[in-house]
């Protein structure tokens, strides 16, 4: 199923699915995107596309330190923060609402998660936030059994005191082999209250297309007795600002495996997008998304397209000189 690294840059990249833009081979030219009648003048978004040559860079977003850990963006840091929408589901197959049901992937769902994993195995990688569901642990799981450090991911277990002292590692060097993947509840896909286990069609013919559209793409409106997307992004953001953030100013390099709703949630904040805007972000399964956190600003910089284009990982100068490392290491 992966894709040939000629067609990536059409391909890979389906983050507006009723923007209005075009594609030429190496450059994306972004218009006006329409978000809907409540938003009659859009402002224009920034797309990436990335190429063995070029790519594109939205304006950086200014972004303050973690206000719990009092820190502040050292100017020499510069990290990667990788983001991946879980592989297709068996209820996505089944078009059911998921929602925080713990489904687990489709054998496409594992392929996806497989083929992100080579389109990142040249990044570095320190450190794997995932939901506490089992879809984004497997697509973390699958995803770095691709990457050329070979290291273990391996799940850390703080839900209590005996956990964390019985897996506890005892080998450094074995430490030095391993990725700490942290669980979180606060990334979980949105929760879609009554609606979860029901067919998205059936329940568009029951309750009406315009009710469940309503349910579904709007920012506020929660379907009955589940969360909105405004509800899902407060404890997603938070989250990253209080979790995340501070793993990145310390120059960690950070993957975060999770949903389309927690996901887009912590893209509306890194671009700055607003409720209306946000509504019509789309996140295909098993894409990754890469930005550099550098300065204290995130760049975004689009999908990678594959470990055999070095080009699109010459991002800056510290990606660069990891990659050539890798290949003295590996090659």
């Amino acid at each position: 199923m992966a894709a040939s690294t000629s067609q990536h840059a059409l391909s890979s990249i389906k983050l507006w699915s009723n923007s209005s833009f075009s594609l030429e081979k190496r450059t994306c030219h972004v218009h006006s995107v329409s978000v809907g009648r409540r938003c009659p003048s859009a402002r224009n978004l920034g797309l990436v596309c990335a190429s063995n040559s070029q790519s594109s860079v939205v304006e950086p977003v200014q972004l303050p330190g973690s206000p719990k850990s009092g820190t502040t963006p050292r100017k020499s840091s510069e990290s990667a923060l990788i983001l991946i929408r879980h592989g297709e589901s068996l209820w996505n197959e089944k078009n059911l609402f998921t929602g925080c049901v713990d489904v687990p992937l489709t054998p496409k769902g594992v392929e996806e998660a497989i083929e992100a994993g080579k389109r990142i195995c040249n990044i570095p990688v320190d450190v794997i936030y995932t939901s506490s569901l089992i879809r984004a642990q497997m697509t973390a799981m699958l995803a770095m059994m691709q990457h050329r450090r070979k290291k273990v991911p391996i799940i850390v277990h703080n839900e209590s005191e005996q956990a964390h002292k019985w897996s506890q590692i005892y080998s450094e060097e074995t430490k030095k082999q391993s990725i700490p993947v942290i669980t979180a509840w606060q990334l979980n896909e949105r929760m879609y209250g009554e609606l979860q286990g029901l067919n998205k069609q059936e329940t568009a013919d029951r309750f009406g297309k315009e009710q469940v559209h309503e349910w579904r793409r709007s920012y506020d409106i929660p379907p009955p007795n589940g969360e909105s997307l405004e509800m899902c992004a407060e404890r997603a953001v938070a989250y990253f600002k209080d979790q995340i953030i501070p793993q990145l100013v310390a120059g960690k390099h950070v993957m975060i495996a999770a949903h389309g709703n927690s996901l887009r949630s912590i893209i509306m904040h890194l671009d700055k997008l607003t409720s209306q805007e946000v509504i019509s972000l789309e996140l295909s399964t098993g894409i990754p998304m890469l930005y550099i956190f550098k300065e204290g600003k995130f760049i975004r910089r689009g999908s990678p397209a594959g470990p055999s284009e070095a080009g699109v990982y010459a991002y800056t100068k510290n990606l660069a000189q990891y990659r050539q490392k890798l290949d003295s290491m590996i090659q």
